[in-house]
């Protein structure tokens, strides 16, 4: 079964982790060419396969870090990928999510993964530094410890501001500042929150879109924290169905597709309001949200579409992969007319 699928930078190559139905992991990598996505490298692995990023990494390395079923971190090289080049106990139970920044030309700061887990921690690690995290956000002493759906970097706009957002099941979301440590806002969308992602990963935050079980998403205006209201929002009920997964387009960050459960793909796209910030009764600002529009949408299969990644270099291409164990690669044309 394939669960997870990421472009490399050359958009010629896309990488698809997953397992076997005799419970072992698979990492493979496909070549496009001429239409037709051909296998060029399969290999094994002892535990199944969560979750995988490139985010960490260089343009010059490629490699891969993943998450699998036994909470093991793992980075690959790609060209070499039987043994890993760098591998951590991550958590006690399976790595549900997995993100990376400071890689590919992407964030300021060094390069850094963060890990979500069923064990209800969030950690942060750096590639350089072997056996520890180097932040650790787990639930205090006595608090109920949620299963983290996951995870994203934003905010890696220089060398010392980062932040990770936490998605969580019972429809938490946490915004974890790691330059102060400490946890900048939270709230719930009383559903569980299957993908969070901020609209640009190098940027002073912008904007953060939150999926969840029941087909609505959320999008957060992030320039503007009120201390009691926190970021205004708007929401948006896609479907009747389970958005697994939001990407943002590389090439123009107010356009992003959802994936549903339902075998479909939504194409959005986000309007600013006039003003996004006033002053409210105590003189204290504010943030406006705006608005969704729907530009598309289509039905690929009668299985969920769990995952899809858009290439940085190709603008409209993308692929994704569902529960039918099907990978297809998509080209959406006339994204510059949106």
């Amino acid at each position: 079964m394939r669960r997870h699928k990421r472009l490399t930078r050359d958009t010629a190559r896309f990488v698809c982790l997953g397992n076997f139905a005799r419970g072992t992991g698979v990492m493979q990598i496909y070549e496009v060419e001429h239409g037709e996505a051909r296998l060029i490298k399969e290999v094994e692995k002892p535990k199944p396969i969560k979750c995988g990023t490139f985010g960490a990494t260089s343009l010059q390395q490629r490699h891969m870090a993943t998450g699998d079923f036994d909470g093991n971190l793992n980075i690959w090289n790609l060209e070499a990928p039987d043994v890993s080049v760098y591998s951590v106990k991550a958590h006690k139970e399976i790595v549900n999510c997995i993100d990376g920044v400071g890689g590919l030309g992407i964030g300021d700061g060094a390069p850094e993964i963060v890990t979500g887990s069923r064990d209800g921690t969030v950690k942060v690690w750096d590639p350089r530094q072997k056996d520890s995290p180097v932040a650790n956000m787990e639930p205090v002493e006595g608090e109920t410890k949620r299963d983290c759906w996951t995870v994203a970097f934003g905010h890696a706009f220089n060398d010392q501001d980062r932040c990770v957002c936490a998605g969580y099941d019972n429809g938490d979301i946490k915004l974890f500042d790691l330059r102060n440590m400490s946890l900048r806002w939270e709230t719930n969308i009383k559903n569980g929150v299957c993908c969070v992602e901020f609209d640009r990963k190098d940027i002073n935050m912008n904007k953060l879109v939150a999926t969840s079980l029941e087909g609505k998403f959320h999008v957060f205006d992030l320039r503007t924290q009120h201390p009691t209201k926190g970021f205004a929002s708007v929401s948006e009920k896609a479907h009747k169905s389970t958005i697994w997964q939001v990407k943002h387009l590389p090439q123009n960050r107010d356009i992003f597709m959802t994936t549903g459960g339902a075998g479909n793909l939504h194409l959005w796209k986000y309007e600013y309001p006039a003003q996004r910030s006033r002053t409210d009764s105590d003189q204290t600002e504010v943030g406006v949200a705006g608005s969704v529009n729907l530009l598309q949408n289509a039905t690929l299969s009668t299985q969920p579409i769990a995952s899809l990644d858009w290439s940085p270099d190709k603008q409209g291409l993308c692929v994704c992969s569902g529960f039918d164990q099907s990978v297809r690669v998509l080209i959406v044309t006339k994204l510059h007319a949106a």
